[in-house]
């Protein structure tokens, strides 16, 4: 048997010689211009992620990698970081419910990176982004994710994005199998993704977790192509990834899935229409079916009903019901729940800093009781919300679907565009969705 590093370059490269199909390639598209909305509205709404661009270029003077929506040139993988932090910190990117994967910040930031240095370019942006996208949702699929056991140990958008990130890099730069194999397991030498910066409160860190997997990534891409080797054994040897980090290498089931080259995995993420962690997003939907019939103040209790998973995002209670930093209301379950009900949307103008003092939300989120009433499945859980008044019990249950309109990816990237200050959105949409090339940061207005 082969090591699985040379397999999975080998299905990268079946898909490269066919190419994306169109619908892939639309998506892609849309989730690149998605990002791109995204990482401009930061600028403004997302301080955590200028303080990491601040802090990662301390002490750099110039480089080639350019900063979505900035000034700023640095090197390549610093470029990458603070491209990732940027399309991340606002909790709005793209996700793949199954695989618990947000792909497109780090792999887009990952092209953009390795295609600012001179002579590359050997991959056109949407392809690199397309192949790279597909690589760590089937990574993520390959896992079978369901938050119970060791994979809830992981931010698997860190752990697997430091090898997308490898491959997409290296993709741009043209580098043979043989380096692409030891981009593979130079990523691995790095490889991190404890979930603390979830699980638990009081902190920032959340913000910019898959940063660090552009970035490394990037940088093993760039060690590849100097010539630096590393064990082609390093995702599947006695030490491994997944012996390492899973408890065992993948059986024979998990290796096709991950090396499957017929069906896209990548066809499955989502695009968020809420800024905010997607497991909140059904009990989000609930609690705005739920306030159409009920007033936020007629509510006497309010039943939670999670799975193991959305659990999480609901404890410690205390915590969760006051958070103390934007990043922990937003990763929070009954918080979110509360803020749907009292302000009937959840946007980046009203999701700020300022909703952690909301007395009206505070005060509903004190009457919230969480119950465990669905089993850990795949994917995302159900919104289930029972809400209790003098009147009566009524109680609603929602599920997200992978599925949103071009219009509604259109106006909000308008919308952000409209929070970052940005004149003239409708032409900034078409220059970045009409023409999407390397050189589209070039196109972008400066946030200042």
């Amino acid at each position: 048997m082969s090591s699985l590093s040379f397999d999975i370059i080998n299905a990268i490269r079946q898909r490269q010689k066919r190419g994306l199909p169109e619908k892939v390639r639309k998506k892609v598209i849309l989730h690149i211009s998605d990002t791109i909305g995204i990482s401009l509205a930061a600028h403004k709404g997302a301080p955590i992620a200028l303080q990491s661009i601040s802090g990662i270029s301390l002490g750099v003077q110039g480089g080639d990698g350019r900063v979505i929506g900035s000034g700023y040139q640095l090197p390549p993988a610093y470029a990458a970081f603070s491209n990732t932090a940027l399309a991340h910190a606002l909790d709005f990117d793209d996700i793949n419910d199954l695989a618990r994967i947000h792909p497109t910040p780090i792999i887009l930031a990952s092209a953009l990176a390795a295609a600012d240095i001179e002579d590359s370019r050997f991959t056109d942006l949407v392809t690199a982004v397309g192949l790279g996208n597909e690589l760590i949702c089937r990574l993520g699929y390959a896992i079978e994710p369901r938050g119970i056991g060791v994979d809830s140990k992981w931010f698997l958008s860190q752990l697997f994005g430091y090898l997308g990130a490898a491959i997409t890099a290296g993709l741009v730069l043209g580098l043979d199998d043989s380096k692409l194999v030891h981009a593979l397991g130079l990523a691995y030498m790095q490889l991190a993704g404890g979930k603390e910066p979830g699980v638990g409160v009081g902190s920032q860190a959340r913000s910019i977790y898959p940063a660090f997997a552009s970035m490394g990534g990037v940088q093993a891409a760039f060690l590849a192509r100097e010539g630096v080797s590393a064990p082609s054994s390093s995702l599947d040897g006695k030490t491994g990834l997944f012996r390492n980090y899973f408890g065992k290498n993948l059986s024979e089931g998990q290796r096709k899935i991950l090396l499957d080259t017929e069906t896209w995995a990548f066809s499955d993420t989502s695009i968020k229409l809420f800024p905010s962690c997607r497991y909140s997003h059904p009990y989000i939907k609930s609690a705005l079916d739920l306030r159409n019939e009920v007033k936020h103040n007629q509510i006497e209790n309010l039943v939670i009903g999670v799975n193991e998973t959305a659990s999480m995002l609901c404890h410690p209670m205390p915590e969760r019901c006051h958070p103390q930093t934007l990043q922990d209301a937003k990763f929070s379950i009954p918080f979110m729940v509360a803020f749907a009900f009292v302000h009937g949307n959840v946007n980046l103008n009203n999701l700020t800093d300022k909703a952690l003092m909301d007395f009206q939300v505070l005060e509903l989120s004190k009457i919230v009781r969480v119950e465990q009433t669905q089993p850990n499945t795949l994917g995302l859980p159900q919104g289930d919300i029972k809400v209790i008044t003098a009147e009566g019990t009524k109680r609603q249950i929602e599920r997200c679907l992978p599925i949103v309109t071009f219009d509604e990816v259109k106006n909000k990237f308008i919308d952000c565009c409209l929070f970052a200050n940005i004149d003239a959105p409708e032409e900034v949409w078409k220059t970045i969705s009409n023409n999407l090339d390397y050189d589209l940061l070039n196109k972008l207005p400066l946030i200042h």
